[in-house]
């Protein structure tokens, strides 16, 4: 498929990032006439993603300036959009068990686990790459049917 457009996004991971990365990516997909549905589904992926990037990615990392979310969207053939997050932080080890609900490494900060399986439910096609020590990648797909098309 032909890229029709596209944007880069560097912030660091702080949670007052996380409404900006969110608002970014739906007035990106905005061009494409997206429904309420669709914004809110891409509104929870991103902000899942980002979420998990500032709570768990740099956890152990005391130096703002080492904690930073990268975004990328990208607007495909037939109003599809993918969108990548990505962090250079801690990883994840195993991310099958990641992937099951309510699994959550912190627990003891009231986590519910629930955010992977979540960006999974509301997207059409989710990858997550990751590795101990170097970071974690999470790309999500989805299709805008937009309103124009009901």
């Amino acid at each position: 498929m032909n890229k029709l457009n596209m944007f880069r996004l560097t912030v660091p991971a702080l949670s007052r990032n996380e409404a900006f990365c969110r608002s970014t990516a739906i007035a990106f997909a905005a061009q494409a006439d997206p429904t309420i549905e669709e914004i809110a589904d891409i509104k929870t992926i991103m902000s899942e993603a980002v979420t998990n990037c500032i709570v768990h990615a740099y956890k152990d990392e005391p130096l703002l300036k080492n904690r930073v979310i990268y975004i990328t969207g990208v607007q495909l053939e037939d109003n599809t959009f993918k969108f990548t997050v990505k962090d250079k932080g801690c990883g994840i080890s195993d991310i099958k068990q990641a992937m099951q609900p309510l699994f959550t490494t912190d627990a003891e900060n009231e986590r519910s686990g629930m955010g992977l399986p979540i960006m999974q439910a509301f997207s059409d096609k989710l990858k997550i790459t990751s590795s101990p020590g170097k970071g974690t990648t999470v790309t999500f797909v989805k299709r805008i049917g937009g309103r124009n098309e009901k």
